[in-house]
């Protein structure tokens, strides 16, 4: 019998890694996206609020008077997207970090010394994928600040602001996938070949077979809509001090990002209803027969 190969990059989720019944953890992963979700809206919401503990600002908009909690994030566009970058860089790593253990969870399998080498090898590289995909994600972000331009953002004024921007939604977008599948390279090899099949299919094809693969799409997709969407307000003529740039893109990015983890938890829990259903009617009718 051929030894068994331990393939380097073990967390490519692919739908032929493991049945469609294959465990997973759904209590541990409803109870970490709700923490999730509601640190991450904590983060937009409430982190910006720190410049006003810190010291005080008197408002420059006299003329259009709002509450001090809007105050907060519409005094300073840069601020807000600064406090919000902070928070998410910690609530990133930390969520990218359940997601790639769970991706291991699902695909792991052999004996219980075979699981225990590759546990011990997925462990020893988490450092070296940290690093690679905040360079990704970085190379993201760059992306990003271009595409957003090139939409109509202003591309002699407020780059810090676009960039700030662009840094949230790739962190938001592309850092977790690129921890926990990897990112696509060029390389020739079998693995890197697998990592590029797998961004096409989740990225281009928008076709998620599991609930890690919806853990990753949904979000993502959801933050880039969201932040479109949320431009549009900018064009209304209505001048209040949330229509700066680029607040309205930023915190519809991360509704989206919230909304789109919440419907991959929704979708992957009626799916599992659905498959234990099937699974049950097939147990019973195999004890009538």
């Amino acid at each position: 019998m051929p030894a068994r190969k331990a393939t380097a990059n073990k967390t490519v989720v692919s739908s032929t890694d493991k049945p469609q019944h294959a465990f997973f953890p759904y209590a541990r992963y409803t109870s970490v996206v709700g923490v999730h979700s509601s640190l991450v809206a904590f983060t937009a919401l409430f982190l910006p609020q720190t410049s006003h503990l810190l010291w005080t600002a008197e408002s420059t908009l006299a003329d259009r008077p709002q509450s001090q909690f809007l105050d907060a994030l519409t005094d300073s566009s840069v601020l807000t997207l600064a406090w919000i970058v902070a928070g998410l860089v910690v609530l990133q790593v930390w969520w990218a970090g359940w997601i790639r253990q769970w991706c291991f969870e699902y695909t792991s399998r052999g004996t219980s010394d075979e699981i225990k080498v590759d546990r011990y090898r997925f462990q020893r590289g988490r450092f070296t994928k940290l690093g690679r995909a905040a360079v990704f994600t970085s190379c993201v972000a760059l992306l990003f600040h271009v595409i957003i331009i090139l939409f109509g953002a202003p591309s002699a004024s407020h780059l810090p602001h676009t960039f700030l921007l662009a840094i949230v939604l790739a962190l938001l977008s592309a850092f977790v996938p690129a921890y926990a599948l990897g990112f696509p390279t060029f390389s020739s090899d079998t693995s890197s070949l697998v990592t590029r099949l797998t961004w096409t299919r989740l990225f281009a094809e928008l076709s998620p077979r599991n609930p890690i693969e919806r853990a990753l799409v949904y979000p993502a997709v959801g933050t880039l809509l969201g932040s479109w969407l949320g431009a549009f307000s900018i064009a209304l003529d209505w001048d209040r001090p949330w229509q700066a740039w680029p607040l309205t893109p930023l915190f519809g990015g991360i509704a989206g990002y919230i909304v789109g983890s919440l419907t991959a938890l929704f979708v992957s829990a009626l799916m599992w209803l659905a498959e234990e259903n099937v699974r049950m009617r097939q147990s019973e009718k195999q004890k009538t027969t």
